[in-house]
């Protein structure tokens, strides 16, 4: 391993942050993962289902949801009484996260915050609208803050002591890991000297589940009889996400600050990449740019690459899509799971969840099995399948795709 640099520039992973509906907490988390352990089953939060749903399974959704997240006793009730899910997940993950990396002795004017994800709260609005459809003037006034992204900024920076800056950012499914990406940067420039990447929960109504299963990016009602078998990442028998709530935080710093002996990694490179189109249509060209811009950040070779964690949606198009991508840059050799096949599609949250999935797989020394891979898309690809094997990660690459056309990659060595 390239040792680290003392003069600041060097930028690692000093914690790490989980709530998820297959573990809440990193060491349930990476439990759950290396057991195969799902929590598929139709959705049933209010506000996903539609008004008057039938029993047609057509008009239900299948996903994981996961149980009250849970909160330290810091967090004031007050704020818990008007806190979205989303938010209650942001503040018990990000507590997760702050306490791991040490935080407490940090300079509150040095410690930055980047959300990623953009209209995360979209259930919590649709039960405030059917609430207050005929009596609008008895809306509460804190809707006046919760319809907007900054929301987030304001509960974390409320209950933990972030002073330099906080800003949302979004990038469709993209949106976990860019901002990953942002909080490297700003460590980078020296804005800050320590920065906390979190991917929000987005909340889905089924507003949006309608529309993504209109639009054949959410799994149908095939697998309705057997929803453990639905979420099928690369394997022949996919026909589209199934959506599993999520919410994850990444702290990252100067190496030369830190205050974990031993950080989780470091940040070798990152790359983003467009493609210019508002539609969910991914391209070969565009995920094979980011790629490159990764591992040329990195200054390293595609065969130095030992894992591969895969944006592996179950997406029809995506899944080929990206294996195509994957083979053109060299990266057939490296080891790959679907991470999303455990927990499902976190959608804002999905990056920055796999990021931890894979700091995690690489302190454990094993990679997690890939559900549901019967029949895979191509049979070359070194998957790791059934069952989770022992595998020692030195140098991984991470992927997260989204709609606009929106690419991401990281590339991450082990300290």
């Amino acid at each position: 391993m390239t040792s680290l640099r003392s003069d600041g520039r060097d930028v690692v992973v000093t914690g790490l942050g989980v709530t998820t509906a297959v573990g809440q907490g990193k060491d349930a988390f990476v439990a759950a993962l290396l057991e195969g352990r799902h929590a598929f089953g139709f959705m049933q939060r209010p506000g996903r289902l539609p008004p008057a749903p039938s029993t047609d399974a057509t008009s239900v959704f299948l996903g994981a949801e996961m149980g009250e997240p849970s909160l330290p006793g810091s967090i004031t009730a007050r704020s818990v009484r008007t806190a979205s899910l989303s938010a209650r997940a942001a503040l018990a993950t990000l507590h997760e996260a702050w306490h791991d990396a040490g935080l407490d002795e940090a300079d509150p004017s040095r410690i930055g915050l980047v959300v990623g994800g953009s209209n995360v709260q979209q259930r919590e609005l649709t039960l405030l609208h059917a609430r207050h459809a005929d009596r609008p003037e008895f809306l509460r006034p804190t809707y006046g803050m919760g319809f907007m992204d900054s929301d987030l900024c304001g509960f974390c920076t409320e209950q933990f002591p972030i002073r330099g800056f906080a800003h949302t950012l979004g990038g469709a499914s993209a949106s976990g890991l860019l901002a990953v990406l942002g909080a490297v940067r700003a460590v980078q420039s020296g804005e800050v000297d320590v920065c906390i990447a979190l991917g929000a929960l987005m909340d889905l109504s089924y507003w949006e589940c309608l529309a993504f299963r209109a639009m054949g990016a959410m799994g149908s009602a095939r697998w309705a009889d057997d929803p453990a078998a639905a979420c099928r990442p690369f394997d022949r028998g996919h026909d589209g996400f199934v959506f599993g709530e999520a919410c994850a935080a990444v702290v990252v710093e100067r190496a030369d600050r830190c205050r974990r002996p031993t950080p989780y990694a470091r940040f070798r490179g990152g790359g983003r990449a467009l493609d210019g189109t508002r539609n969910p249509h991914p391209s070969v060209e565009g995920e094979v740019a980011v790629v490159q811009a990764a591992l040329r950040e990195a200054g390293l070779a595609a065969s130095a690459v030992d894992y591969v964690n895969p944006h592996g949606t179950g997406s029809p198009t995506g899944d080929a899509v990206e294996l195509q991508a994957l083979a053109r840059c060299g990266l057939a050799h490296a080891r790959i799971n679907a991470t999303k096949s455990i927990t499902g599609h976190g959608l804002t949250a999905a990056g920055a969840v796999e990021i931890v999935a894979t700091l995690l797989q690489m302190r454990e020394g094993k990679l997690h099995p890939t559900r549901n891979l019967v029949d895979p898309l191509d049979e070359t690809f070194p998957w790791v399948r059934e069952k989770a094997e022992d595998c020692e990660v030195r140098t991984a690459v991470s992927l997260s795709m989204g709609f606009g056309g929106v690419s991401a990659a990281i590339c991450l060595e082990k300290c």
